[in-house]
């Protein structure tokens, strides 16, 4: 019997000095179409912006509790405030770009995940002193347990040249589309000298095809994975008629091999009244499973 325990006791000292095992990372992009807590009439809000009531808010959390992401980069919210209308703040934390703009780019991450704060890419801001600037990136880096670090970049990019070409731009949107494509190409190729894992996560404003000149731009850098190739957007769909997307998740560096296979999802509302689309978003939640391995 004493050998036993004893033999027993060893076994879980033996498993104690072992390194815990990388954790399965759930990552998401969301943009939450004019989160804020700004009353309505305020001057930095649009004229006839729909006013969210408790009941609109309720159901932003459920849709936030189901979609039970590790790390949400979030977009066209209005800080911390208003992130914790949505997301528990008892079990996530929040981090956004050092700027005042109502519609900002940010995170949300589960309580417990390891998390530094880097810089912003405020030079993704290409008309900062505007009333509505082009928003800065936020910029984190995340390690679930024992596993490597991953940084995750939130960004919501210049509308208006969803399709139209960013190395010949016919349009100031796409101008500015094609000069926030370059800073992101040196934001990927320094994380290529770093060697380290990464993903570009967010609102693109761009239906992104083969041979897209904007990923071909950025991928000067190095090579991407976008789990949203190949799919047709099913959120608010009309008629069955999905939509291509603009919100994206780009994956490089290491974190190009850690996608889990058949695991890009898209979080549809249950809610089918197009009045509800500005009460909820006309974005739906979506997300990927890493396995650093």
């Amino acid at each position: 019997m004493k050998t036993g325990m004893r033999s027993l006791l060893a076994l879980l000292l033996l498993l104690l000095a072992l390194p815990a095992a990388a954790q399965e990372l759930k990552i998401a992009a969301w943009n939450i179409a004019w989160l804020t807590t700004k009353p309505a009439g305020h001057p930095d809000l649009p004229s006839g912006l729909a006013t969210r009531t408790q009941e609109d808010f309720a159901r932003l959390r459920a849709y936030a509790e189901r979609l039970a992401a590790d790390v949400v980069a979030i977009q066209e919210v209005d800080g911390p405030l208003a992130a914790a209308r949505v997301f528990d703040a008892t079990r996530y934390e929040f981090h956004f770009p050092a700027e005042t703009d109502t519609q900002r780019a940010g995170f949300a991450w589960r309580r417990g995940l390891n998390v530094t704060r880097n810089p912003d890419v405020s030079a993704l801001d290409l008309v900062p002193n505007a009333r509505r600037s082009l928003r800065r990136g936020a910029d984190i880096t995340v390690r679930a347990g024992e596993g490597p670090p991953i940084r995750l970049l939130s960004i919501h990019l210049d509308g208006g040249c969803a399709q139209g070409s960013v190395r010949r731009p016919e349009s100031r949107d796409c101008q500015n589309l094609g000069r926030q494509a370059e800073i992101l190409r040196d934001w990927i190729a320094e994380r290529r000298r770093e060697g380290v894992a990464f993903a570009i996560l967010g609102d693109f404003n761009r239906r992104v095809g083969r041979g897209d000149e904007f990923v071909a731009m950025l991928e000067e850098a190095g090579p991407l994975a976008r789990p949203t190739e190949g799919f047709a957007n099913p959120c608010w769909a009309r008629d069955g008629q999905a939509r291509s997307f603009v919100d994206h998740i780009l994956l490089g560096g290491p974190a190009r091999s850690w996608l889990v296979r058949d695991s890009f999802r898209v979080l549809v509302y249950a809610e089918r009244d197009p009045a509800l689309r500005d009460r909820l978003s006309d974005h739906c939640p979506i997300s990927v499973r890493l396995d650093p391995r």
